[in-house]
């Protein structure tokens, strides 16, 4: 492998992916919105279609398609693919391009989505563009998911991401990497619960007696759910919305909370789940409903996560980079595929911050530095 012609190659194209970024950032795709997820899509198909590539789209009710992207390898026949999963939707709202515009300040390029994730679907393209155009052989087939629904809980893609994984050789994920540039080999679990307390509403000034507080319970169980967190072992619990009662001088009927938690392990998650459906009510006659679980399971570094850095690290040293690996406690549909037991590997997309912010960004020299380390890994991998 010319790793040399094929830097040279990725650095060439440096003007097109530019443009190539300008354009899928102004065309929106939030989660929320399926018209537009569909069009942003059929957009990329395109894009991949024009590289030769086969593409699938696979349309649902609820959310935008989740589009698959096959790269065939005749060297590589009968070997299982290696998987990269990108997602397309974006936590902002139809219309933020207006206010917040794809622009360039010195070496920083800013714009709803450009960090998370567009410039990892630029980086794909031109990977695979380079190993096309340099007539370079991949090793194995190449699959790509770009999902439409990673942002909202993947409740759509989870079912193809699983089921693609389970046939895959590796994955790659193409999130962004740490501030410092560190690939990803572990993630916190993340579940979501909602309890809700029923009480008995009665006049809180001549009846106080009658009425049994929804709210009151729901303070006395926050304080023991905030109790299951054990900071040493990185488990956290965060109720964070809150609601109940109609009227300050009505005795609350009704309260519920919604709470988050993380946990880097699958027993810390367990233990939680256990503890959750396991609540009491501390008042006579109040009513607990707990809904709710891990949505995501925990990225744990494990030999197979531990082994798929260590041959990236080494791709990267033959570019002159020397890659370090870190964590985060925040999940993406790569904590799907390392629970299955398929070697897996966050933070491969572009260097960048301000995810969800308004300062959302991505560095710009770092860009054919990413792509060139991605089609190196493709072609080793």
């Amino acid at each position: 492998m010319n790793l040399e012609a094929l830097q040279t190659k990725i650095g060439a194209y440096q003007a097109n992916m530019l443009a190539t970024l300008e354009e899928l950032v102004k065309r929106e795709s939030p989660s929320t919105e399926k018209a537009a997820a569909d069009a942003y899509a059929e957009a990329l198909a395109a894009r991949f279609d024009d590289l030769g590539a086969e593409t699938s789209l696979f349309f649902n009710e609820t959310n935008g398609a989740q589009l698959k992207v096959m790269i065939g390898a005749p060297e590589g026949e009968g070997k299982k693919p290696g998987l990269l999963l990108c997602h397309y939707d974006t936590v902002w709202p139809l219309g933020t391009i207006s206010q917040m515009p794809f622009r360039i300040e010195g070496d920083m390029a800013y714009g709803p989505g450009v960090y998370d994730m567009k410039a990892s679907h630029v980086m794909v393209e031109y990977a695979l563009r380079a190993i096309a155009e340099l007539d370079l052989l991949l090793p194995r087939p190449i699959e790509i998911l770009f999902t439409s629904d990673e942002e909202v809980g993947s409740l759509t893609s989870r079912e193809l991401i699983e089921e693609r994984a389970l046939q895959a050789e590796y994955v790659l994920v193409l999130e962004p990497p740490t501030a410092e540039g560190a690939l990803k080999t572990a993630r916190k679990g993340v579940g979501g619960f909602r309890l809700q307390v029923k009480g008995r509403a009665s006049h809180a000034g001549s009846q106080p007696e009658l009425g049994i507080s929804a709210i009151n319970e729901l303070a006395h169980q926050i304080l023991a759910i905030q109790g299951l967190a054990d900071l040493e072992k990185g488990t956290t619990v965060n109720t964070g919305v809150v609601k109940g009662g109609t009227r300050s001088n009505v005795i609350a009927a009704r309260a519920e909370a919604q709470i988050d938690v993380r946990a880097w392990t699958p027993q810390e998650a367990e233990r939680i789940e256990e503890a959750m459906k396991m609540l009491q009510p501390k008042t006579p006659g109040a009513e607990l409903l707990v809904e709710g679980g891990f949505k995501r399971p925990p990225l744990v570094r494990t030999e197979a996560v531990a082994g798929l850095f260590q041959r990236v690290k080494q791709v990267g040293v033959q570019l002159g980079l020397d890659l370090e690996e870190g964590s985060t406690g925040g999940g993406s549909d790569g904590n799907f595929t390392a629970a299955l037991g398929v070697a897996t590997l966050d933070g491969m997309g572009a260097m960048g911050d301000g995810a969800h912010a308004d300062h959302e960004h991505i560095l710009l020299p770092d860009l054919p530095v990413r792509t060139g380390l991605l089609a190196a890994a493709l072609l080793s991998l």
